[in-house]
């Protein structure tokens, strides 16, 4: 059987005989989380789709000329919130900051100059390990939550957050074969917080799952469909392609004019 067409830029596929030869720009960490995703999605829903689009960006911009590396997902994420749902698995902030500042290590002393955090969880938080890490480190250090890239109201109906019809969506589109039929989802139906400061959202607190949502999705999966999701995809891999081709031509020590 003939190899799969090489991918320079997705380092899960290279060996050192291609590696050594390149000098990367910008590397891309996918960094996800494992957590419950409603009845109808996996528990890697977010690692398979945050590397997706990782791939699916870091492509685009290596076809305009930039020496763009996906670097392997990390696959655990900030989940205290659910630590009561069985095999939701959890990695402290501090524990992150510390992954973090060993693999930007690494990578600045390998001479790599960038590194893009490419966040798919919304628990994890990377711009205060950010502040505290740059000023150690030789190389550019920035984060993107690709979820916030593109507006999602002109291509989703329903706006919940967790396994609603954005990530099935999006599931639908790049991994079909890993969503279970819709008619098994739940509602998606989250409660809200009693205090109205937090309802709002000027005040904050770590929502604790299993008293907002009985089936552990926040959002209705019903109208989500593998078009909604290709599109919104496409917009979202589309713009996250042209900032790494931006960032591997731009000078880090003169961004601001």
């Amino acid at each position: 059987m003939a190899p799969a067409p090489l991918r320079r830029f997705i380092l899960n596929e290279l060996t050192w005989k291609t590696v050594r030869d390149e000098r990367y720009e910008v590397a891309v960490l996918p960094w996800g989380a494992t957590e419950a995703h409603n009845f109808h999605l996996p528990y890697t829903t977010d690692n398979i789709e945050t590397e997706r689009i990782a791939a699916l960006a870091a492509g685009r911009a290596w076809e305009q000329g930039a020496r763009v590396v996906v670097l392997p997902v990390v696959p655990f994420g900030v989940n205290t919130g659910q630590l009561d749902i069985p095999l939701c698995l959890n990695l402290n902030p501090s524990t992150q900051a510390l992954v973090l500042r060993d693999l930007a290590t690494a990578l600045a002393g390998q001479g790599v100059p960038n590194l893009v955090i490419l966040n798919g969880h919304g628990g994890n938080d990377f711009r205060q390990m950010i502040r505290e890490l740059q000023p150690a480190v030789s190389l550019f250090l920035c984060t993107v939550n690709w979820y916030q890239v593109v507006d999602p109201k002109p291509f989703f109906s329903d706006l919940g957050d967790h396994g609603g019809e954005l990530e099935t969506s999006v599931m639908l589109h790049v991994a079909p074969e890993l969503v279970r039929p819709l008619s098994d989802a739940g509602p998606g139906r989250a409660r809200r917080f009693t205090i109205k400061a937090l309802r709002e959202g000027w005040a904050w607190a770590p929502r604790q799952w299993r008293q907002v949502t009985d089936d552990t999705g926040v959002g209705d999966p019903a109208a989500a469909t593998a078009e909604k999701g290709r599109k919104y995809v496409e917009a979202v891999s589309e713009k996250i392609g042209g900032f790494l081709v931006e960032l591997a031509k731009a000078d880090t020590a003169k961004l601001y004019e």
